[in-house]
């Protein structure tokens, strides 16, 4: 079962990346703040997982060696109350400390899930939006769907949307031909 809980226990407060640190790990439990707000997630559906992996390969695969591609879970810190863990992401190998993430990546990727479409479409798109990450893309597991955005003046804009056999030659972060299909072989 999958299941989302959005909740502040306190809603007098915030949620800050060190009342972050005090959850408890290895309880099959994704934790994020989202401007203050946390933000708990089920482990994700075996196909979520089947995408995500075949999209990981396909990325990895022709990632340049200044850069690094990488899977959840890790945190990407955007500010002391956000701290996101999206699906996959891009980012220079610079920019990691042992904790994880401390800027904005190149890339942020997130795969559909039915408890996350929401957060993932609307308060994700515009978290990333705000910290200027370059790209983020939206993945439908389900129909095989790929939803690029690129930041432009500030704001995202659908580059591209790819279903099932489609292949698209991606740019950013780096050039890369991308077939949804492709991803559950």
């Amino acid at each position: 079962m999958e299941i989302m809980t959005v909740t502040t226990l306190d809603s007098r407060r915030e949620w800050t990346r060190d009342d972050l640190d005090r959850l408890p790990e290895g309880d099959g439990l994704r934790y994020e703040i989202i401007d203050g707000l946390l933000v708990v997630n089920a482990a994700p559906r075996p196909r979520h997982q089947m995408v995500l992996a075949g999209l990981y390969d396909a990325l990895r695969a022709r990632c340049p060696a200044h850069l690094v591609t990488l899977f959840a879970p890790l945190d990407v810190v955007l500010d002391e109350r956000t701290v996101l863990q999206p699906d996959l992401l891009v980012a220079r190998r610079d920019q990691f400390d042992d904790t994880g993430l401390r800027e904005r990546p190149e890339l942020a990727v997130e795969v559909l899930s039915p408890s996350s479409r929401g957060v993932d479409r609307l308060l994700k798109f515009e978290r990333y939006q705000r910290a200027a990450t370059p790209a983020y893309w939206l993945v439908d597991p389900d129909s095989l769907t790929l939803d690029a955005y690129e930041l432009r003046a500030d704001t995202y804009e659908l580059l591209a949307r790819v279903t099932g056999d489609q292949t698209w030659a991606a740019t950013m972060p780096y050039a890369v031909d991308l077939t949804p299909s492709s991803w559950l072989a």
